[in-house]
């Protein structure tokens, strides 16, 4: 039997001297008893893995507002993406993969409904704004139960990988660092077969010189960008792409922010704007009734407010819980 010890010594012998080692981890918010069989990072990938918010992304938008097509990516396949990127980078690199992949999976807990659009407008109607890696912290250190208790009480290696996975802030780990542009290469991507199988883009409209230097297909650019930034870093206490592939692969983020993400045909302007009525008027809604939140909200509004437990509970809501809510709370229904 392999216990937890073997595995704490394996990576030792096995992980490059810039890897983040478990039984050198900064800790827990509360300390707890180790496990017999698992080291402190496959625990806190467990326990993202079994939550309820994780499960969550599964109906929650990535880029396209109620897609009806079964393959358009969602927040949790795209969570899924970023996963298995950033644990073959972190392979390559000998850093650790447990750690890689817990905060990948929990980088995006706090999105909301209606992806980024529902992000802006949240950061719009609550008083202290809202950045949903911010919020992403706040599930994972609040919110999720787990037990009688609250919060997943992670390692700090995780939580600061996963505020910092966006944004200025730069993670402390190699591994909360490949999380952080994984996340980039991801989304590019992805979006990018997407925005083509929605027919909002075709493969020749995208900068020619990309294609060159990237790869003219979806699997050859990832690759293309995974292997520079394995090359690029290896030996290093920082993780870089060469210069050449990452103006390229900022010059496609451009692009699809042009076409895509901004475009009227992907986000019409009377869609986004029944998207902040809906938001703004369920958020009034619960600040005028907060006893018909649920329990568990309800139960911290005296320790963080109602403005702050408003927000957290549309935050958590899936698109298809935000608009079935709306629709019972705001659309008249007929006779029976």
């Amino acid at each position: 039997m392999i216990l937890r010890e073997d595995l704490e010594k394996r990576e030792y012998e096995q992980l490059s001297s810039f890897a983040a080692k478990a039984a050198e981890s900064r800790g827990r918010q509360v300390e707890e008893e180790k496990c017999d069989v698992r080291t402190d990072f496959q625990r806190d990938r467990d326990r993202i893995v079994h939550s309820k918010a994780l499960r969550r992304l599964m109906h929650k938008t990535q880029v396209f507002l109620a897609p009806e097509g079964d393959h358009f990516r969602t927040r949790l396949t795209h969570t899924l993406e970023v996963s298995q990127i950033a644990r073959t980078i972190s392979r390559a690199l000998g850093l650790n993969e447990d750690l890689t992949e817990a905060i990948a999976m929990g980088h995006d807990l706090g999105h909301t409904p209606f992806g980024h659009n529902g992000e802006s407008f949240l950061d719009e109607r609550h008083p202290s704004g809202f950045k949903h890696n911010v919020q992403s912290l706040r599930v994972v250190e609040v919110l999720e139960p787990r037990g009688e208790k609250r919060g997943m009480n992670l390692t700090l290696e995780v939580r600061d990988g996963i505020l910092n996975h966006t944004g200025p802030g730069v993670p402390f780990t190699l591994e909360g660092q490949v999380v952080k542009i994984s996340d980039r290469i991801a989304y590019i991507n992805h979006d990018i077969d997407d925005a083509i199988r929605g027919g909002i883009i075709k493969e020749s409209d995208l900068p020619k010189d990309c294609l060159e230097i990237l790869g003219s297909s979806h699997r050859q650019r990832i690759n293309t960008m995974i292997l520079d930034l394995a090359g690029q870093s290896d030996g290093k206490d920082h993780i870089i792409m060469s210069d050449e592939v990452s103006f390229h692969m900022n010059k496609l983020r451009t692009f699809m922010f042009e076409r895509v993400y901004h475009s009227k045909v992907v986000k019409k302007d009377e869609e986004l704007d029944k998207i902040r009525n809906m938001i703004f008027s369920l958020y009034q809604y619960f600040m005028e009734h907060p006893n018909e939140l649920p329990e568990e909200n309800k139960g911290m509004i005296e320790e963080f407010g109602i403005d702050e437990v408003v927000k957290d509970y549309i935050a958590g809501m899936t698109d298809r819980y935000a608009l079935n809510l709306f629709t019972q709370l705001f659309v008249p229904k007929g006779w029976k």
